[in-house]
C-alpha cells in the first residue's frame, strides 16, 4: 500500500510516498481502507522537530490521526463492526496518511450516511479540540466568548459549538472570512493591531476566551478582564504554565463518543466543517504547503 513517511525532521521536502506492507490487525483492531484523512498543524510541527521534546518521532515515521473509511478486516475481539461498514475514527500511531490503517476498535464510530467522506476524514482532531476548548471555558447560555482563529479548522467548529451552547460569539479572523462568521451567527472582528479595542466595541462584556492561534492572545484575554480559568489556549503552553489559564486540547476530547456526537451534529445539519481543499495522497507536500501559508477557512483533507 501507499503511505506517507519521513526519515528525518525537516520541511515539506522530507515527506515521501512509499510502498509499505498493509498493516495486520491485532487483538481489538480494525483494518480501515482510508477514504479521507485530515491534516493538522500539530503534525507539521512534529515533522519539523519543533515538538521533539514532547512528541519525539521514531524514524521512519508515518503521520496522521484523522481518518474515515470502510472496514476491510477485523481482529479478534472486535464487536459492533462489519466488513464494508463506513466508519470515522482516529489513530494515536501517526498512521492515517495511508491507503490502509490498523485502528483500535474503541477509536472508531459508524459514519452517518449524511456526513460526506471529506468532512468525516477531517473531523476528529479539530472537532475533539474544539469540543474540549468549549467545555473548558464552561459556557452558559447568554454569555459571550471570544474565539481567536475563528475560521481555522478548530476555531470554525468551536464557534458553532459555542453558539449551540447559547453563547454570543465574537470571532477573530481575517477580513475575507468575516462574512462566513456572520453567516453562522458570530460577530466578526478583524485580527491585527488594536484587536482588543475592536473586541470591546463588539461586546460590552466578555466572559470567556478560546485561543487557537497563540501570538499573545492569552495576554489580550487577560487584559479584557477575563478570569484565567475561563481562558483556554490550545497552543500557548508557556502562557498556560505561567499565567494560570487552561490548555485543554484534543487529548481532553479524544473519544469515539465525542466523535459520534460531533458526527451526529453534522448529520443533523447543526454543525458545518468547512473543507478548504482536497489533495490526493501523492500531493501531501502541497497540502501541508497550503496549511503553512495560513489563512485557510476550515480543513484540508487528503484523499488516498
Amino acid at each position: 500500500m501507499k503511505a506517507v513517511r519521513f526519515s528525518e525532521y525537516g520541511g515539506l521536502d522530507v515527506l515521501k510516498i512509499i510502498d509499505v506492507p498493509t498493516p495486520e490487525v491485532g487483538l481489538g483492531q480494525v483494518l480501515v481502507q482510508v477514504k479521507a484523512a485530515g491534516i493538522n498543524p500539530g503534525e507539521a510541527k512534529i515533522r519539523s522537530g519543533l515538538l521533539h521534546a514532547r512528541f519525539p518521532a521514531t524514524f521512519p515515521s508515518g503521520e496522521g490521526s484523522d481518518l474515515a473509511g470502510t472496514v476491510a478486516a477485523m481482529g479478534r475481539g472486535v464487536v459492533g463492526f462489519a466488513a464494508g461498514q463506513s466508519v470515522i475514527g482516529y489513530t494515536d500511531n501517526r498512521a492515517s496518511h495511508a491507503e490502509y490503517v490498523a485502528v483500535e476498535a474503541d477509536n472508531l464510530t459508524p459514519k452517518p450516511a449524511e456526513v460526506p467522506w471529506d468532512v468525516a476524514g477531517g473531523l476528529f482532531v479539530a472537532g475533539a479540540t474544539a469540543f474540549a476548548a468549549v467545555r473548558a471555558v464552561s459556557l452558559a447560555a447568554g454569555e459571550t466568548v471570544v474565539v481567536a482563529g475563528a475560521t481555522g479548522g478548530v476555531g470554525s467548529i468551536a464557534v458553532q459549538l459555542a453558539r449551540l451552547a447559547g453563547a454570543t460569539v465574537v470571532g477573530i479572523a481575517s477580513h475575507r472570512h468575516l462574512g462566513w462568521l456572520q453567516g453562522r451567527g458570530g460577530i466578526g472582528v478583524e485580527y491585527g493591531d488594536g484587536v482588543a479595542d475592536r473586541i470591546r466595541q463588539a461586546a460590552r462584556h466578555v466572559d470567556a476566551f478560546i485561543d487557537t492561534v497563540g501570538s499573545g492572545y492569552v495576554r489580550v484575554a487577560l487584559d479584557l478582564g477575563i478570569e484565567p480559568t475561563r481562558i483556554d489556549t490550545i497552543v500557548d503552553f508557556a502562557a498556560a504554565a505561567t499565567l494560570g489559564v487552561q490548555a485543554k486540547g484534543s487529548a481532553a476530547g479524544a473519544s469515539a463518543a465525542v466523535l459520534a456526537d460531533l458526527a451526529g451534529l453534522v448529520a443533523a445539519g447543526q454543525l458545518e466543517v468547512p473543507i478548504a481543499a482536497r489533495f490526493p495522497l501523492s500531493e501531501v507536500s502541497q497540502a501541508y504547503g497550503m496549511l503553512d501559508r495560513g489563512g485557510v477557512l476550515g480543513k484540508i483533507v487528503l484523499i488516498p
